[in-house]
């Protein structure tokens, strides 16, 4: 009857949103409008211009899912896995409902709402070493034909042909603006420089802007690309302790959950002060809180390597 009456009410709030044409963000947004307008003392609003928020927890992975979509030429997917996200939301209320677990429904709802996001920032784990690669190769070949031309745009228009997406993407743009819009270079690189989300990239854009005034500076571009390799070598070496930490959640959780079903069958009493008691439902929630929040906290370890300046 509860589930019957949450389904109800959840039609009810979504039928009157279509009735009126409003979208939840904006209900939301007019909600906390009143408690946004608050005067605000000068010492207050020299704090807030002075200070950097750094963005934490739910809202800074949705951020950073955010970027790795646009970083991947996926940005229109960000829409469906909100809509996804909202989906899992309601599967976990629904589920703590069916276990008469109150407790549960928040840690549920807002675990399962945060998967999405969580398996696009693991998957682009291998993305970033599939884009460090091709990085590698297509740097590489470019380079050994400029140092010999001496003429990075037939350097360029060389080796495009043998390159892939994204790198070829980034430029072939490059080829389109020299060919069709602008013949100046170094104007050229500054539009392409953060078109890769790539550090050595960026700095390899910045020498060979610099070759353009100084032709001696090309025997810098060739150390750049040994960045890549000495990255690709090391992050090699350390892929078996860089997952070891997903091995070792994964297992504890199978243990954790598959716990509960082994209880039912050694004592069918614990079972049930475990489902139905106060304590035991806390203990459910608590124990749902812990998996969630070691699933965020392994997929941040498992981070590929990456050069900074």
């Amino acid at each position: 009857m509860t589930t019957l009456l949450l389904i109800a009410f959840l039609g009810l709030v979504g039928g009157g949103f279509l009735m009126l044409s409003l979208s939840p963000f904006e209900f939301a947004d007019n909600v906390a409008k009143p408690f946004r307008n608050r005067k605000k003392t000068l010492a207050q609003k020299i704090k807030e211009a002075t200070t950097v928020k750094k963005v934490k927890g739910i809202r800074k992975t949705i951020m950073e899912t955010r970027e790795i979509l646009e970083v991947t030429g996926k940005q229109n997917l960000f829409g469906t896995l909100i809509v996804f996200s909202i989906f899992l939301f309601v599967i976990g209320t629904f589920f703590s409902i069916m276990l008469n677990n109150y407790l549960m429904i928040p840690v549920m709802a807002v675990g399962l709402s945060l998967l999405p996001f969580w398996y696009v920032m693991f998957t682009a784990n291998f993305y970033k070493k599939q884009l460090n690669a091709e990085l590698e190769t297509a740097l590489s070949i470019i380079t050994t034909s400029y140092l010999r031309s001496e003429n990075f745009i037939l350097a360029v228009e060389e080796n495009v042909s043998y390159l892939n997406p994204p790198v070829c993407d980034v430029f072939k743009l490059f080829l389109a603006q020299t060919n069709l819009i602008n013949g100046n270079i170094g104007i050229a690189l500054e539009n392409i420089k953060y078109k890769v989300a790539s550090e050595v990239y960026r700095e390899w854009i910045d020498a060979v802007i610099a070759c353009q005034e100084d032709k001696t500076l090309k025997t810098t571009l060739t150390p750049i690309i040994s960045k890549l390799s000495d990255m690709r070598m090391v992050s090699s070496e350390l892929d078996i302790l860089l997952y070891e930490p997903m091995k070792e959640f994964i297992t504890m959780a199978i243990l954790l959950v598959g716990n509960i079903p082994l209880i039912y069958f050694l004592n069918k009493s614990w079972f049930d002060t475990l489902m139905n008691h106060i304590v035991g439902k806390a203990v459910l929630a608590l124990s749902a809180f812990a998996i969630f929040i070691s699933l965020a906290a392994v997929i941040r370890l498992t981070r590929p390597i990456e050069y900074k300046r």
